[in-house]
This record gives structure tokens, C-alpha cells and sequence, in this order.
């Protein structure tokens, strides 16, 4: 009896050919993936993955593919056969131009760059669309956290009324080390870049515009409107201090750095990236380390969390493989992942949003003349603790400018530093 292996044959050469841009830790990481995991992938779409090109300006000449790369964009953009490209190189240019010639060759991309999204994301959203193709960037928010999928379909009856998170390694191990071991904010810093957590320039992290780009994603996602980074409030944690992380443990407190989008009328957003102090009972206080959180609150779901560790190569290369794989699987067909375009007429002023802080007021000469001019100026206020010429007070709710206005008017005190405190 002969058998007909024919179709056996021909399921066991059928492929999709990929390309990746770049190859640093993600791209390196998601080609080790592609390598060591092909019969994972093939039975989640019944074809091999196969790697045609990566596109890197360095040489891999010990790398098992180092006859697939090339130094020419061209290369990949011109090649018919490639129909999912991922870019894990960074940066805005020429990441942008890239993916933006790619969507418009009719070739799907993934990427892990949120600098990407969080500026164009509109754009090349809109552009995958008309050339029926997917942009996708699961990798750009919480690394090897899955979250932009679980918005977008698990979470999709629910209107989101909150989207909170610590959404940065970096800093997060800082202010743990700063409360857990008493360091300063640069101790805690150094030792940091010394572990890997932080970058030799971590200008990104703690300054707050990595945050700010994660929860500008997170809120165009669920709101279905871009929201710029460039309008969305951001302060960094530079200015944490022993004496603040004290004052926080005074009222049974830490101090975490985190981004939130939250809906306080119709059509308007609330939205910063700022270091809040929250109670130990908070679902977010006991997030520590390089690990990140988000919470999303639906008025369905009320709160669910992600967790995990939001950086690092095989964690975030998962998730691009998986974008990956998820764009192999609808080459003929679009992921309804979209938002539209906007003014950021949707995002409430900053200024006139309502929050209640604690200040630290140094530099008193009389203790007695800086209670009562704070008592004149805010009516009601709370004393966390005072020494003989500082205090930390927790002030009423008021708008960032009547705070700011108020603190700028003082006489007695000089104020040194104002975190806000939050009901998370």
C-alpha cells in the first residue's frame, strides 16, 4: 500500500516569512523566540515563522541567522514575500518613516515603541486601516504584561473609568530601595544602574516621559481618542527626599510614582504622570521593586490588575512574538485595535483638577506664626509631623492653583515639596 504523503509535505513547507528591525535586547530576544519555539508557534497558526531578513547597521557574524541580515531598509520594505515586519529599534526617526512606508507596502508591523505609538499612533493606525493591515504594540505598555489585548477584547464591554499604574521599573525599585532601606533617592539610583534596572542616562524614567508615554496609550486605547504626550502633565520623582518618604510613613503611607487617566466628566480626562502617596492598603502600595502594575477600572469589571515585570528581553520579545503571531493569523483580515485622531480637546486642564497634598514646609522661624498663616490661608489642614523648623502638612482638597497660588503666598514657611496624596 502506498501512502500519500503529499499534504503532509506541503503543511510542513508552508511559511510566513517575517522581518525584525533591529536587534538589540527585544530584537535579539524575539528571534531567539522565533528560533527556539517553532513548533510552539506553528501549531498556534499552522504555518512556520520564518525570519527572512533583520535589519541592523552592526554585523552578527557568530549569530546561527547571520546570513539573514542586511543594513538596507529596502531590503525588507521591497520584498513581497515579507508580510510582518516587527520594529523593536526605538526612537521616533527613522522608526516612523519605516513603519509608515511598511503599513503603506501592505505589510503588517509589531512594535515595542512606545515613543512610536504615543506620538503617531493615530496616524498609523489610521493607515493600517485603509490598507487593510495591523499595527500592533502589545510590547509598548508593560513589556511582557499583557494588557492592550485585554482592553481591547476581553475588557471591551466595559466602559473604562480609570486607568491607573505604576508603569515604570526604573523608578519603582527607587522609591523601594529609598522606603525599604532607607536610601537616598541617588543611592537608590546608583545601585540601579549597577543591577541593570536603570539606564546610564535614566533621564526617561525619572524624569516621568517613559510613564507619560505608557499612559498615553493606555488612554487612547480606552477612550478611543490620541492623547499627546506633549499635553499631559508629567513630573518626575528627582525630588523625593528622605524627609518626604518619613512624612509618608507618618500617615501609614508610600510613595509610588504613577500614571493615571481618569474620566471626571463626559468627553473629559483627567490625566498626569506624577509621584502620589498611597495608602498601605492600596492594591498599588505593595507593587515594589522593578515590577509593574496597572489597574483598570470598568464600570462593569470595577477593578482588575496586571502584574508583572515590565522590561527585560525574553519578557518583552514574548509579547512581540506574540503580536507577531497574532498579525500571521489575520493576514487577510484587520484587528479592530483603533482610535481616532484629536486636539486633546478630551484632556481637562491640570491646573484646575482638584487634589489633596501634602506639602513640606521648611524654614520656619515661629512655629505658632506658620500654623496660623496656614490655618488663614487653607482653613482646614492636618499636621503629619514637625520638628523645630520644618513640618509636613496634609492640605484640604483644592485645584493645583489655588494650591499653588495659596503656598506661593506664604510668609512663615517656605514650602519645599508637594506630592498628591490619592484614594487608589
Amino acid at each position: 500500500m502506498i501512502k500519500n504523503t503529499t499534504g503532509r509535505k506541503a503543511m510542513a513547507n508552508k511559511m510566513i516569512d517575517v522581518a525584525i528591525m533591529g536587534h538589540g535586547v527585544v530584537g535579539s530576544g524575539a528571534a531567539k523566540i522565533m528560533l527556539t519555539h517553532k513548533k510552539k508557534l506553528f501549531s498556534a497558526i499552522g504555518e512556520e515563522i520564518h525570519i527572512k531578513k533583520i535589519l541592523d547597521l552592526r554585523e552578527f557574524p557568530d549569530s546561527p541567522i547571520a546570513d539573514r541580515f542586511t543594513k538596507d531598509f529596502n531590503d525588507i520594505l521591497n520584498d513581497v514575500e515579507i508580510r510582518v515586519v516587527a520594529e523593536v529599534m526605538g526612537g521616533l526617526h527613522p522608526a516612523y518613516e519605516f513603519v509608515k512606508s511598511l503599513l503603506l507596502a501592505g505589510k503588517s508591523v509589531v512594535t515595542s515603541n512606545k515613543e512610536l505609538v504615543a506620538a503617531k499612533g493615530a496616524e498609523l493606525l489610521q493607515i493600517a486601516k485603509a490598507n487593510n493591515v495591523n499595527f500592533l504594540f502589545e510590547a509598548s505598555v508593560g513589556g511582557g504584561i499583557p494588557i492592550v489585548r485585554p482592553m481591547s477584547q476581553c475588557l471591551v464591554a466595559n466602559n473604562v473609568k480609570e486607568i491607573t499604574g505604576i508603569l515604570n521599573g526604573t523608578t519603582n525599585f527607587v522609591l523601594t530601595k529609598m522606603f525599604k532601606d532607607g536610601m537616598s533617592f541617588d543611592e537608590a539610583l546608583k545601585l540601579a544602574q549597577e543591577l541593570g534596572f536603570a539606564e546610564r542616562n535614566p533621564e526617561a524614567d525619572v524624569e516621568g516621559h517613559d510613564a507619560c508615554r505608557k499612559i498615553c496609550i493606555l488612554a487612547s486605547l480606552a477612550f478611543g481618542k490620541h492623547i499627546y504626550p506633549d499635553n499631559i502633565h508629567t513630573e518626575g520623582i528627582t525630588h523625593i527626599t528622605e524627609e518626604d518618604v518619613k512624612y509618608a510613613e507618618e500617615m501609614g503611607c508610600v510613595i509610588k510614582f504613577v500614571g493615571d487617566a481618569k474620566v471626571i466628566e463626559p468627553g473629559k480626562m483627567n490625566i498626569f504622570v506624577a509621584p502620589m502617596i498611597l495608602r498601605n492598603d492600596s492594591m498599588l502600595a505593595n507593587v515594589n521593586y522593578e515590577f509593574n502594575a496597572i489597574m483598570v477600572r470598568g464600570d462593569c469589571t470595577d477593578d482588575v490588575m496586571f502584574y508583572g515585570k515590565g522590561a527585560g528581553s525574553l519578557p518583552t520579545a514574548s509579547a512581540v512574538v506574540a503580536d507577531i503571531v497574532d498579525c500571521c493569523k489575520h493576514l487577510k483580515a484587520r484587528k479592530f485595535i483603533f482610535w481616532a485622531d484629536s486636539n486633546n480637546e478630551t484632556v481637562f486642564p491640570y491646573n484646575e483638577s482638584k487634589a489633596v497634598f501634602y506639602v513640606r514646609l521648611t524654614e520656619i522661624g515661629d512655629i505658632a506664626a506658620a500654623k496660623a498663616e496656614l490655618g488663614e490661608k487653607f482653613g482646614g489642614y492636618e499636621i503629619i509631623g514637625e520638628a523645630s523648623d520644618e513640618m509636613g502638612v496634609k492640605l484640604p482638597e483644592l485645584s493645583v492653583d489655588e494650591v499653588e497660588e495659596k503656598l506661593s503666598s506664604l510668609t512663615a514657611s517656605k514650602p519645599v515639596n508637594k506630592i498628591r496624596i490619592s484614594d487608589l
